[in-house]
């Protein structure tokens, strides 16, 4: 069966997990923990981030690496083109939202934690200790203002971060006015990349992450709950109605170590 190294609430570990459902394939997740966890994914992938597949032998690190590696290897259900205009395209879409709306929603995302000491709390893994969990709820949110500088997460940075997310959603919105999908009239990795690197604007509603329920379809205050990008959420939402399995149909794994992507 194919392995999953992964940490729930990456966004970039769920752009793996949705495209491992759309193509129907069975696999298992092994949760990424703070501690010796981030050793043995070094080991394993000769790095320190995740999702890392393991399918037998083979090791692919990074989720653009895996989903070209799912395409050709299980070439069911195919995710990317071959048409050269919508291949072209697709594959633009997919490196925009890994480079764009992951990186800038994180930055959105953290300075919303920043605001509320629960939620922080909330989206830590569950073997979180404790003390840890206390700890961080106890950090007033002007340290981590200060912190997030060093993380491009400085109130300047946050700005520009909103601007070009709202500016991301706004042309995401406009597309999907004349189409059921963003390229073509099937779904592809554009489509799963966009979906699951927009994740940390609004976390998708009902039972697809295995995480504490009061998140599921939270999202950063004036973009998440915005009329003029509903109907993106609603879409995405759709997509997810549509090709997501629930946690409960998957096999689970104790954690090792955490490292987000």
């Amino acid at each position: 069966m194919l392995e999953l190294h992964q940490f729930e609430l990456s966004h970039y570990c769920e752009k793996v997990r949705l495209i491992l459902d759309y193509k129907g394939l069975e696999y298992r997740k092994v949760e990424i923990a703070p501690g010796v966890g981030q050793v043995e994914i070094y080991q394993l992938s000769g790095q320190r981030q995740v999702p890392v597949l393991k399918d037998g032998p083979q090791v692919i690190a990074g989720s653009g690496a895996i989903a070209r590696y799912l395409d050709q290897h299980y070439p069911n259900n195919p995710i990317i083109p071959a048409e050269s205009r919508q291949r072209g395209l697709c594959l633009l879409l997919a490196d925009w939202a890994d480079t764009v709306i992951g990186p800038q929603s994180r930055k959105v995302a953290f300075a919303a934690l920043s605001h509320n000491s629960s939620f922080r709390a909330a989206v830590l893994p569950k073997n979180t200790p404790d003390l840890v969990k206390r700890l961080v709820e106890t950090v007033p949110g002007e340290l981590l203002e200060v912190l997030g500088i060093g993380v491009g997460a400085s109130p300047e940075g946050v700005k520009t971060a909103r601007a070009t997310i709202a500016q991301g959603l706004e042309s995401l919105t406009l597309i999907l006015q004349q189409s059921p999908y963003l390229v073509g009239d099937q779904p592809t990795l554009a489509d799963f990349a966009v979906a699951c690197l927009s994740m940390y604007l609004k976390i998708p509603a009902g039972p697809y992450l295995d995480i504490p329920a009061e998140l599921r379809g939270k999202g950063v205050p004036g973009l998440a709950d915005d009329p003029a990008y509903q109907a993106f959420f609603n879409w995405r939402q759709q997509l997810y109605v549509d090709y997501r399995h629930s946690t409960s149909e998957l096999e689970g794994a104790g954690p090792t170590a955490i490292q987000i992507d």
